[in-house]
């Protein structure tokens, strides 16, 4: 293939499993990365500069990243979630709204129409047209941790199952709205953030996962492809028990694929031709503390193995965080856009 492919091109030829010169790759910064990026860059425009093949956009809820210094010590979600702000990540949440609650009944839910969460969305859908777009839907599991707290969910899903069901169905229903008219707006792929899994392990049993959020996922990626996007699942830690479920329900792009919890190359081997994987890059241990040209040499490794027979995305196995020094990002960044595959002969 060309090695002229534009990003939309290269992260398509990803999906169909056509080896390219050149891998696709994408780069999100925490704010406290972006801010020390862009005073190593100067006046340079970092976005153009970082060039990340996929765009990213969705509904205007909280924002994910909540400074104090803009918001205050704390901010709540339109789930009515309060999460204590912070100056390096994404914060945490202090209250759950659900942790007592015996039913749903007393208890409304925001509204997935309300004008609010749309007003950014038809000038964000504008932007980057030459990048692959991709629409952020919502989370499912996730979402149901915020609201109970996740001892108590894993506690529920054993003591009161019928109550994770409706929770879980109606979160699904949020998701199943949210989607059905951002597709108006034109991405590629539909978006679903919903952490399963823990360092060594899943968080539940492979068994809970298939009764109480399989089904429910399912309906919600059949959803994005009958509108004829592709589909992609952000899930951090050790979740290799389910990922031939995630297959058998048609999942399109698995995210972040972290190689401090799971076999990278394994997956690949077992199910490249089955998955487009993206992540990849160790994020625990290389990124903070390795050398600029350890970063490197781990660049062109994992996009050589996991590049093979196409398939693949390359990004770090989490969002990029204030632990990582300037140099590493830049090499990180640098050997990236550098990667070209060696041709045979």
């Amino acid at each position: 293939m060309s090695p002229y492919l534009s990003p939309v091109d290269l992260v398509e030829a990803a999906l169909r499993h056509e080896e390219t010169e050149r891998v696709p790759y994408n780069l999100m910064l925490s704010p406290p990365a972006a801010m020390r990026l862009q005073a190593h860059l100067g006046d340079e425009d970092q976005d153009a500069w970082v060039g990340s093949h996929l765009y990213f956009y969705g509904c205007g809820d909280k924002p994910l990243y909540a400074h104090p210094g803009k918001y205050g010590p704390t901010i709540a979600d339109p789930w009515g979630v309060v999460w204590a702000t912070s100056e390096l990540d994404r914060g945490y949440p202090v209250t759950h709204p659900l942790r007592q609650a015996t039913d749903l009944l007393s208890y409304p839910g925001p509204d997935p129409l309300a004008p609010g969460r749309w007003e950014r969305v038809p000038q964000q859908a504008l932007q980057h047209p030459d990048r692959f777009r991709v629409a952020v839907v919502g989370d499912l599991w996730e979402r149901a941790n915020f609201l109970c707290g996740l001892d108590q969910l894993l506690l529920d899903l054993h003591d009161r199952p019928r109550f994770v069901e409706d929770l879980l169905d109606r979160i699904a229903e949020y998701v199943l709205t949210t989607l059905r008219r951002i597709v108006k707006y034109k991405p590629q792929a539909v978006f679903l953030s919903d952490d399963y899994g823990l360092q060594r392990s899943l968080m539940m049993s492979p068994q809970s996962w298939r009764r109480f959020i399989k089904p429910r996922l399912a309906m919600i990626l059949a959803e994005g492809r009958r509108y004829g996007c592709r589909t992609m699942l952000h899930s951090c830690g050790h979740i290799t028990e389910i990922v031939p479920d995630l297959v058998e329900i048609g999942l399109d792009i698995l995210h972040p694929i972290q190689p401090e919890a799971m076999d990278i190359l394994g997956l690949k081997r077992e199910f490249g031709q089955d998955l487009t994987f993206c992540g990849g890059i160790n994020t625990q241990q290389l990124l903070p503390y390795g050398t600029p040209e350890q970063v490197r040499s781990d660049v062109v490794r994992v996009a050589t193995e996991m590049g093979r027979g196409g398939g693949y995305i390359l990004e770090p196995g989490i969002t990029v965080q204030a632990d990582v020094p300037v140099a590493n990002l830049v090499a990180l960044i640098e050997g990236a856009k550098a990667f070209r595959r060696e041709r045979p002969g």
